[in-house]
């Protein structure tokens, strides 16, 4: 009988292990924060189908927010999330770094990698010619426009469309216009942190600026001092010497604030992207009618929009099953080349949340080359919308032009944008600031981080 007992514990025991083992912790760094109550609504409802679907996974709801200083250290101690968000200017870093899994074998198993778009494919590669990562999805910057302060200032056309700048020329004379009718800012630039160097990059590019060279020999130069690029921070610098149309104090902008100044209607005009209608809107209280999106203006040398988007990525310490659960995931929420049932109801549930909260219900960049996927989007969009296309088209049709889009900058770009950041706050808080003298800085500066992490 003891034995029988023993015997019969010793099974108990092993089945709750084996039960132990076959669940699965997905620990979800996507999951919203909770101030932001619908989207947080919206994940619970991909998590009940999520976990109807896969009732052997258990979801772990772990907001996180990727910062350049504090991931290292959470990778380094294991306690990266199964799956986050980062910025396309950091897959290369982290895969480098041995950071993130590689994915390749989990994404050739579902039919994935050969309906990713290439150039986002491109950048989720590594050296070893494996892929590290899926796309939440891809942006251009373009111009976002308040139609209200437009509208009191009397620069909208017989349809109460604005009257928008196509040129960085016409975008000052605009903003001082805005500013003497309304005393709102025309335009909110930023100059707190990397994002100001981000945006203006795509300013300078403009010009005719390029920022970073490589030679023969594969070795990476530093461009920030050329006549292009000093050109363009000029022309920053008499946004707020000469013209006086920015907000009170850009040292203090940052990417939140400037939706904020732009929903509010102490700005005008604010530089943004497709994938952040709901911040002026869902966030800061515009109502959905009253955004409007156009292309980057040109410049001297050209019109172009930065492209650039948000990847997925998982952690370097994720096991096959957490992977496969997390990618599972990303299909219940429709963020996969796949059009299964309850991908379709992820897509419309993401549509139905948007309209439900004044977000503008548009159409995103297609991230995954497959067009029964990307036709499937668009009805849902038809079938959801809740803006006037003519406030969108001529963002949508400046994209889409050939030769428009660019890449950001390949090589430690956000250190890049920190210098260049740097100059900003200097040519806006000092009128007689040389922009030549500290470009010249910066290139030096820029050229030392270079030989160090690249050039090696």
């Amino acid at each position: 009988m003891k034995k029988f007992l023993s015997l019969t514990l010793a099974l108990v025991m092993c089945l709750t292990a084996c039960s132990a083992l076959a669940e699965t912790a997905l620990k979800l760094g996507i999951y919203p924060e909770d101030v932001d109550t619908a989207a947080v609504e919206s994940h619970e409802t991909y998590i009940a189908e999520f976990n109807k679907l896969y009732p052997d996974v258990t979801v772990d709801r772990v907001h996180y927010k990727y910062a350049t200083d504090t991931f290292v250290p959470m990778a380094e101690a294991g306690t990266v999330p199964t799956v986050f968000e980062t910025w396309f200017t950091e897959p290369q870093k982290l895969i480098n770094g041995g950071f993130v899994a590689d994915i390749t074998s989990a994404l050739e198993a579902r039919g994935w990698l050969d309906k990713m778009n290439p150039s986002i494919r491109t950048l989720l590669t590594g050296p070893d010619g494996k892929v590290y990562g899926v796309p939440r999805d891809g942006y251009a910057l373009g111009l976002m426009i308040n139609v209200e302060v437009f509208k009191d200032a009397g620069l909208v056309d017989e349809n109460g469309v604005p009257l928008y700048p196509k040129t960085w020329e016409e975008l000052a004379e605009t903003a001082a216009k805005i500013k003497e009718a309304t005393g709102s800012a025309g335009l909110c630039l930023l100059a707190k942190d990397n994002a100001g160097g981000w945006h203006f990059s795509n300013i300078a590019w403009c010009f005719g600026a390029t920022f970073q060279n490589q030679d023969a020999n594969g070795k990476w130069a530093a461009n920030l001092n050329s006549p292009e690029v000093v050109a363009a921070m000029n022309y920053v610098k008499d946004l707020k010497w000469k013209y006086d149309v920015l907000t009170s104090d850009p040292t203090s902008e940052d990417w939140g604030t400037g939706f904020t100044q732009l929903g509010t209607g102490a700005a005008a005009m604010y530089i943004a992207a497709n994938d952040a209608v709901s911040q002026p809107t869902f966030n800061n209280g515009l109502p959905v009618d009253k955004l409007m999106m156009c292309g980057i203006p040109a410049g001297p040398g050209g019109a172009y929009s930065l492209f650039g988007g948000t990847p997925y990525m998982f952690a370097a310490n994720a096991t096959e099953d957490e992977i496969k659960a997390a990618l599972d995931y990303l299909e219940v929420m429709g963020k996969a080349p796949v059009l299964t049932e309850t991908a379709k109801a992820g897509l419309i549930e993401d549509a139905r949340y948007r309209k439900d909260n004044g977000i503008p219900v548009i159409n995103e960049f297609p991230s995954w080359s497959d067009d029964a996927l990307i036709e499937a989007r668009r009805a849902v969009v038809a079938e959801y919308s809740n803006v006037d296309a003519a406030m969108f088209q001529p963002y949508f049709d400046a994209v889409a032009t050939e030769g428009n889009l660019r890449m950001e900058e390949p090589q430690m770009t956000q250190e890049m944008y920190a210098e260049l950041t740097k100059v900003l706050q200097a040519v806006v808080t000092d009128e007689n600031a040389d922009a030549q003298a500290l470009l010249d800085t910066a290139n030096t500066n820029f050229q030392k981080i270079l030989d160090e992490s690249v050039n090696k």
